[in-house]
């Protein structure tokens, strides 16, 4: 059985998927990654190409990043004014294990 923390992590996780944005934007992120992480790599992505494919303007996507991060999902890297996001392997990796338990 997960222990309190396992759980609360969890919690925290589903609420930040629970809003359409932050799901949209993840996934935008897991479609760019599966390849490397298929392959046990991890895949930056700049957040200005994900901001493309959302109708979102850039402070409510930075709003949705840090929930994400924050969950442990996603990890975020600034070089200079850009934004580099990466899916959190562990992250997915509770997730995946939640699912399936």
């Amino acid at each position: 059985m997960a222990g309190k923390s396992d759980v609360d992590a969890l919690a925290r996780m589903f609420k930040a998927l629970a809003n359409p944005n932050r799901l949209r934007l993840f996934m935008n992120l897991l479609e760019e990654s599966k390849l490397d992480l298929a392959k046990g790599r991890v895949h930056d992505c700049f957040l200005a190409k994900l901001l493309g494919g959302l109708d979102l303007g850039a402070p409510t996507v930075s709003h949705h990043v840090k929930e994400l991060s924050d969950a442990g999902l996603i990890h975020t890297q600034r070089e200079g004014k850009q934004l580099i996001c990466s899916v959190d392997p562990d992250g997915i990796a509770k997730l995946r294990a939640a699912l399936t338990h």
